[in-house]
């Protein structure tokens, strides 16, 4: 059984996809943080302002087999042209994407990106990875598409991730896991101050904004 919290159809906010339609697919469940706030604290990922907790979600669900997901994914994407992409995202979903969903989603037509925090061993088949880490957690990911790092984070600094072989590496300002969506948040402005000057200093990092925020979108 697959648990989705959500899923819709939206355009990609960050990183190399930016500005790209996709069906974001959001698992439940997370290996470093219960989604709970009384669990915040002791969390390794402590500053994540994403719901995943349960199936409650718009269009998410319990679904018994990968084709049925596949087919749920598939209902939401338009009968445009364009070739289908969704993102699978979380939560973690690599606890729950597996190889028979991967086969499933390629038979509806879908290009498949991931973003992962990195702490799991990825299934064959992924066509776009996107690994995320988070706080000292270790990362068993060597080879990605992206590597899009949430900044600053004192435990996880960029050195730490160079031996990460990626086709792009992005910094992506830390904002206040409860700063409402649309307002100004000055940690964020901070934090995007800083991700400037770190990019500028070492030109293999560029920055990446959330798009999607700032529009208002999904």
């Amino acid at each position: 059984m697959y648990r989705v919290k959500e899923a819709f159809y939206t355009l990609q906010g960050e990183g190399a996809q930016a500005g790209r339609a996709a069906v974001f697919c959001r698992f439940s469940k997370c290996n470093l943080w219960t989604g709970r706030e009384k669990d915040r604290a002791g969390a390794v990922c402590d500053f994540c302002d994403t719901d995943f907790v349960g199936t409650d979600g718009q269009n998410g669900g319990r679904f018994e087999s990968a084709a049925a997901l596949a087919a749920h994914v598939r209902n939401l994407w338009p009968d445009k042209p364009g070739t289908p992409y969704v993102v699978c995202t979380g939560g973690e979903p690599l606890l729950q994407l597996d190889k028979p969903l991967i086969d499933a989603l390629h038979t509806a037509g879908f290009e498949i990106g991931v973003e992962t925090n990195g702490t799991l061993a990825a299934p064959d088949g992924i066509d776009w990875l996107c690994v995320s880490p988070k706080a000292d957690a270790e990362v068993v990911i060597t080879k990605c598409d992206e590597l899009k790092l949430v900044y600053p984070q004192p435990l996880a600094l960029p050195e730490r991730f160079l031996g990460i072989r990626a086709r792009h590496y992005f910094l992506s300002p830390m904002a206040s896991p409860s700063a409402p969506e649309q307002s100004a948040d000055p940690i964020k402005q901070s934090n995007t101050r800083k991700a400037t000057e770190y990019c500028l200093a070492h030109p293999q990092w560029r920055l990446t904004l959330q798009m999607h925020k700032i529009l208002g979108i999904d």
